[in-house]
C-alpha cells in the first residue's frame, strides 16, 4: 500500500497540519510546519456542472470520452467530486446523455470516483419566461414517474438528484415517490407559491437549486418563492457565488437567512468556462456571449445562460468580498455538499484522501491550485 503525506494550513482552523495518507485514505492528521504558506482543504464538491473548458454534457453528441476528459479538467481546478448536470431536453436526448455518463464511469476509475450520481435539472420545471431561465420551453413538461424510470433504466439507476418546480398538479406525488427511493429533490426554476414550496418540503424535497436565480425578474415583494425557500428550514439552498448570479449584498443576506449550515456553493459551470471571450452557439441558451469578466449571457441580453467560472473562483470571490470567511466558503463547497454524498468533504482519519492545496489572492479574487490529490494520488 502506497504511503505519502501533504502539508498545509487547515482551512477550517488556520492551523498548520501534516496529513499522512495510506493508500486511498487519510491515516492521520498531526501538527505541521509553522511556516506553511498554503491552505489545505478537502477536494471541492460541485453539485451542478453542465460542462467545462470545451467539454459539454448537454451537447448533441455526448460520448464517454468527453465525460472522462471533463473529470480530468475539473480536477485541475480542485473539484474532486461533482454531479454531471443535464438540463431540460427531449427524452431521447436525455437518455443518450445518461448512457454516456454511465459508460464513462464503467470505463474509467477516476470518473467512477468523481461522479457519485447524476443531477437532472428539469425538464419538470416552470415553462414561464424568467423562471425557466435558458431552458428551452419546448423541452419542458409535467413530472412523469414513467419517464424517470426510463432514465434509471438507461443509466443503471445513476440519477440521484432532480431539480423541478413544485407548481405542477402531480408534483407532490412525484416528489414523494422519488424521495422514497432516496433521490434528492431540489426546487428550482419555479414560479410556485409559498404553499407549493412548503408542501413539497413536507413530502420530501430537501434542496433549492441556485436560489435567487431561475426565477422571474419581477415578483411580488411578499410572498414569493425566494422568501418561502429561505424560511423553510427543511430546505438546504445552493447558491452560485461567482459574483454575477447574485450581488454580494444579496448573497450575504441570503446566507444569513439560510445559515451556513443549510447553504451550499455550486458553480453551474458550462462548457464555455475557460474559453476566450466571444459569441458562441451553446446547448444552453442558444447564441450566447461570454465576456472577459466571466459573465455568460444570452446574446444581446443581460439574461444569464449558465456560468463560466469554476467553483474555486466562486469560493475566492465570496471570501474576498466579505460575503463570508474563507473557512465558511470552503465548508459550503466541501463538507455541506459532502453530507449528501455519503460523508465526503472531510479531512479526518479514515476519510478518502481527496485533498486540495491552494493559495488565495484576495486582491485578485483568485485561488491558485498547487496540488490536487484524488484518492491519495496526485492529479497531474
Amino acid at each position: 500500500m502506497n504511503s505519502c503525506f501533504i502539508t498545509g494550513r487547515d482551512v477550517f482552523t488556520g492551523q498548520p497540519v501534516k496529513i499522512v495518507i495510506e493508500g486511498e485514505r487519510i491515516q492521520s492528521v498531526t501538527p505541521g510546519p509553522d511556516d506553511e504558506p498554503a491552505w489545505l482543504s478537502p477536494g471541492f464538491i460541485d453539485l451542478q456542472v453542465n460542462g467545462f473548458n470545451g467539454c459539454d454534457l448537454n451537447g448533441d453528441a455526448l460520448d464517454p470520452d468527453t465525460v472522462i476528459e471533463l473529470v480530468k479538467r475539473l480536477s485541475a481546478t480542485g473539484v474532486t467530486t461533482f454531479l454531471p448536470t443535464l438540463i431540460s431536453a427531449p427524452e431521447e436526448k436525455l437518455i443518450r446523455a445518461l448512457r454516456a455518463i454511465a459508460e464513462a464511469r464503467c470505463a474509467n476509475a477516476l470518473a467512477k470516483h468523481a461522479i457519485p450520481f447524476i443531477h437532472v435539472e428539469g425538464p419538470f420545471i416552470s415553462p414561464e419566461d424568467g423562471a425557466r431561465g435558458a431552458h428551452s420551453r419546448d423541452a419542458i413538461r409535467p413530472p412523469s414517474l414513467a419517464e424517470f424510470e426510463r432514465w434509471q433504466s438507461a443509466c443503471d439507476g445513476l440519477v440521484g438528484m432532480v431539480t423541478l418546480s413544485p407548481h405542477w398538479p402531480n408534483a407532490l406525488e412525484f416528489i414523494s415517490a422519488l424521495a422514497n427511493k432516496d433521490i434528492l429533490i431540489s426546487l428550482g426554476h419555479t414560479h410556485a407559491t409559498s404553499e407549493h414550496i412548503h408542501a413539497a418540503a413536507e413530502v420530501g424535497a430537501t434542496l433549492c437549486t441556485h436560489l435567487g436565480n431561475g426565477i422571474a425578474g419581477m415578483i411580488p415583494r411578499h410572498p414569493n418563492p425566494i422568501w418561502a425557500q429561505l424560511a423553510d428550514d427543511r430546505l438546504t439552498a445552493t447558491f452560485i457565488s461567482d459574483g454575477h448570479h447574485l450581488p454580494s449584498d444579496t448573497l450575504k443576506s441570503m446566507l444569513r437567512a439560510k445559515t451556513i449550515e443549510h447553504s451550499i456553493f455550486i458553480s453551474d459551470v458550462t462548457a464555455l468556462a475557460g474559453m476566450p471571450p466571444g459569441t458562441y452557439s451553446s446547448a444552453i441558451g442558444g447564441e450566447v456571449e461570454l465576456r472577459a469578466d466571466g459573465r455568460l449571457t444570452m446574446a444581446s441580453t443581460e439574461m444569464l445562460a449558465g456560468a463560466a467560472l469554476p467553483l474555486s473562483d466562486g469560493i475566492a470571490k465570496a471570501a474576498s468580498s466579505g460575503v463570508c470567511t474563507l473557512a465558511e466558503a470552503v465548508r459550503m463547497s466541501t463538507r455541506n455538499p459532502g453530507r449528501l454524498l455519503g460523508g465526503r468533504g472531510t479531512m479526518c482519519p479514515g476519510a478518502k484522501a481527496d485533498l486540495v492545496r491552494f493559495t488565495l489572492d484576495q486582491q485578485e479574487n483568485r485561488i491558485t491550485i498547487q496540488t490536487v490529490l484524488v484518492e491519495g494520488r496526485e492529479y497531474q
